[in-house]
């Protein structure tokens, strides 16, 4: 088969690539441009991200192991697309006062939609499509679903579960069944890159609340009761559960409950008042079930780097999700994703907090 792998240079994308080859497919390597320096956040940037001057580095480095592997690159241009869906998003949310995952937009609209999108019109001709994410492929309920990595640690199907089943269909993840270590080991063993090989970027090479661009305003804080406390020069410059940095001296260590737009403040509280049992979620994306129909008991990860807690998901009005926990959940937070799995670590399907 002919397979278009989503090159970075990276370890993880340079062994799937390999595996691939040596099952003897056609192995054809595309990269994004993500990078447009005319952008206005894109000055006084350092570093290394998706969106970043370091890009070249990145291409640079993509072209070295498809020139090891001798197999063909392809830089495809997604930079409009990056640039509406998720720098423009993470801005929105970030000013309606959410904390957004820009990762799993990415995902969703870029690296497994823009990409495929720019291929095609490049008249790339390929079968299936792989990347080097840690994540497999199963077939549940006459469906295309994502399940856990064998490797929990690096597992990334929670980044993932927006993916529709016309994506599903076209995508190989060879890494799924294998560690982080296994994949270092194999780039290393084939002369890709050496051991000080650096982890996966971030998704912008900057402050994030550069993407904001808003002068300071100043704004209050509160306590839980309305107590006033102190003063900020922004809510955008705080996220739900943050507890240094506040500014505010208290008997016992403060943490942001809630941060509200409208009217430009910020309230807090103790440790205790961060935990809740519920959440609604907006949007729902489903992947080994077609729709929920009736309540059922999930494991619900709140975050990325979450074990997951049992919850009981039932729909509301208006397309919503109720999440109902058995044990409570520390810093459930607007904006981010909650996403459901099934006993044997496949992805039901998930929703965007609200």
């Amino acid at each position: 088969m002919k397979i278009l792998v989503g090159m970075s240079g990276g370890i993880d994308s340079s062994a799937a690539a390999l595996l691939l080859q040596q099952a003897g497919h056609e192995v054809i390597g595309a990269t994004m441009s993500l990078y447009n320096p005319n952008n206005p956040i894109s000055s006084n940037m350092s570093g290394s991200a998706c969106f970043g001057p370091s890009e070249k580095h990145t291409i640079e480095e993509a072209k070295a192991v498809c020139e090891k592997l001798k197999i063909p690159l392809h830089i495809l241009d997604c930079s409009a697309q990056y640039e509406k869906f998720v720098l423009d998003n993470f801005t929105n949310e970030y000013k309606e006062g959410r904390t957004p995952n820009p990762c799993v937009l990415c995902n969703s609209y870029i690296k497994f939609g823009a990409l495929l999108d720019e291929a095609r019109k490049k008249q790339i001709d390929f079968d299936y499509y792989a990347t080097g994410h840690y994540v497999k492929i199963v077939e549940i309920n006459n469906r295309l679903a994502l399940a856990m990595a064998d490797d929990a640690k690096k597992d990334q199907s929670y980044f993932l579960y927006r993916l529709r089943q016309d994506q599903l269909s076209n995508i190989i993840f060879p890494l799924g069944e294998m560690t982080k270590s296994q994949s270092r080991e194999l780039g290393m063993k084939h002369g890709f890159f050496g051991s000080e090989k650096k982890e996966s970027q971030d998704f912008y090479s900057g402050d994030y609340v550069e993407l904001i661009n808003w002068p300071d305003k100043v704004g209050q804080i509160f306590s839980s009761s309305g107590k006033l406390l102190g003063s900020h020069n922004g809510y955008w410059n705080y996220t739900i559960g943050q507890r240094k940095g506040l500014g505010i001296s208290a008997d016992r260590p403060l943490y942001v409950l809630s941060l509200d737009s409208s009217t430009n403040t910020v309230v807090v509280g103790y440790e205790e008042e961060t935990y809740t049992h519920t959440l609604i979620a907006h949007s729902p994306s489903w992947m080994a079930i077609e729709r929920l129909n009736e309540p059922i008991e999930v494991i619900a990860k709140i975050r990325s780097t979450s074990k997951g807690a049992r919850a009981i998901i039932r729909m509301e009005k208006e397309g919503r999700v109720k999440v109902s926990f058995v044990e409570k959940q520390q810093a459930i937070t607007s904006g981010q994703s909650v996403v459901f799995y099934n006993e044997q670590k496949i992805i039901l399907g998930g929703a965007i907090i609200a």
